[in-house]
């Protein structure tokens, strides 16, 4: 089942919508219970192809969501089109259930907070490794949105599988902070806890003030001497894999 004017409805949301850009973003979001009213391919076959091969799941659903537009018209409704030629609008999840699910406990999993993120593909990135390994969300403080159109799509639609917002340094869930520096205790030595918040600074400045006051304890992650830093993304993918490997589970 097809719209009667997927462009018309494209244009109504578009300001007030999440993009979903490719098929994987599109995939995703729809396998976690995004709400998806509109969704367009250059070639629906091969995008209900690939549907097949790769997420089965969704099939059905994307086929009655998915319309046929000329790649014309699908390059005029992303900033970047993607080589799978497919996107999609999503509704945002609500600010305050995203609270709710921070500000849960007992938690089951940590929260990752990005101290002033500049990097926009970076913090898709994090998202994309944090609804891997089942954190409870992921917070950025500074002036980076979170849902941006490219963080979306470094995250590949993997916002809605756990909890995204942006909050101030006073707003952060509760729970122990264990802030990553290097001037920090080797993080091999510590286990870290279900309801850890793990603080991560920024790609240009590290961490802030505020955050390393609130800090229970600062970790630093094993480096090599003279080599001066890891990638944002990597040093959150070798933390929550600490926390996996030394006790905490992958609650999916």
């Amino acid at each position: 089942m097809t719209d009667p004017d997927p462009l018309g409805l494209w244009r109504r949301l578009a300001d007030a919508s999440v993009l979903l850009d490719g098929f994987h973003a599109v995939k995703h979001a729809v396998r976690f219970g995004a709400d998806v009213p509109v969704a367009v391919a250059v070639d629906r076959r091969a995008a209900l192809a690939l549907a097949g091969e790769l997420a089965p799941d969704v099939r059905a659903t994307l086929e009655t969501l998915l319309t046929e537009v000329p790649e014309a018209t699908y390059a005029s409704l992303v900033p970047r089109p993607h080589p799978t030629a497919v996107a999609a609008l999503a509704v945002r999840p609500a600010r305050e259930a995203n609270l709710r699910a921070l500000a849960r406990t007992p938690r089951t999993a940590p929260v990752v907070v990005l101290d002033d993120p500049r990097n926009l593909g970076n913090a898709g990135a994090v998202i994309r490794l944090a609804a891997g390994f089942g954190a409870t969300g992921v917070v950025t403080t500074g002036t980076l949105d979170p849902w941006h159109p490219t963080v979306v799509r470094g995250g590949a639609g993997l916002h809605f599988a756990t909890a995204v917002e942006r909050l101030t340094a006073d707003e952060l869930p509760a729970g122990p902070m264990f802030a990553l520096d290097p001037e920090g205790e080797d993080i091999r030595g510590v286990k870290l806890p279900d309801d850890a918040v793990l603080a991560f600074g920024s790609e240009r400045s590290g961490l802030s003030g505020a955050l390393r006051a609130r800090a229970d304890q600062l970790l630093a992650l094993p480096m090599r001497p003279q080599v001066s830093s890891y990638n944002l993304a990597t040093s959150v993918a070798m933390t929550l894999y600490h926390w996996s490997a030394t006790g905490g589970a992958t609650r999916v």
